[in-house]
């Protein structure tokens, strides 16, 4: 590895400056990295790491309003708004109203972004088996099982505790 690249001197602060630093800030540093490098795959195909988030949210919900489709992609609606027009511009997706329901503009795939899937999709995968390299299955599915109980605990305190629970409210949690 070139220690000079953002990956190498992630990897050097981690190893020398911060080597205890909390854990939010490494799941982020590798959460980087692994879309730095999804991104340079992607860059020769002209499509941006955002469009490929709305791509792999529309393969599996196609048709998908685009308020649900700014929940499923975890980004503001402007931020939706924008990268749809966009790629209806690049004719990966169409936006249109489904019979009965004037309110709501839908985001369909068409058969260009639906054919992406097969081009990027492989791509995703080489990433994710590189940054596992040297990792047994059990590591991984520790690691793994690790990250999710992580995210329910967050979910658990986004909800805070029952109404007339004992527990202390989530402000003064530790």
């Amino acid at each position: 590895m070139n220690r000079d690249q953002p990956a190498g001197s992630i990897l050097r602060h981690w190893r020398e400056a911060v080597p205890n630093d909390r854990m939010a800030h490494l799941v982020r540093d590798v959460a980087r990295a692994q879309m730095r490098a999804l991104q340079q795959r992607l860059a020769p195909l002209d499509v941006s790491f955002g469009h490929w988030t709305f791509l792999r949210v529309l393969w599996t919900r196609d048709g998908l309003t685009q308020r649900e489709l700014s929940e499923q992609a975890g980004v503001m609606q402007p931020t939706t708004f924008t990268a749809v027009k966009a790629m209806e511009e690049k004719g990966l997706v169409e936006r249109r109203q489904i019979a009965g329901n004037r309110k709501n503009m839908h985001v369909f795939l068409t058969p260009a972004g639906r054919a992406l899937e097969k081009q990027l999709v492989p791509l995703a995968v080489d990433v994710n088996r590189i940054s596992m390299r040297g990792l047994d299955a059990d590591t991984v599915a520790r690691t793994r099982r690790a990250l999710l109980t992580m995210i329910e605990n967050l979910a658990d305190d986004e909800i805070g505790p029952p109404v007339g629970s004992a527990l202390r409210p989530r402000s003064s949690r530790k």
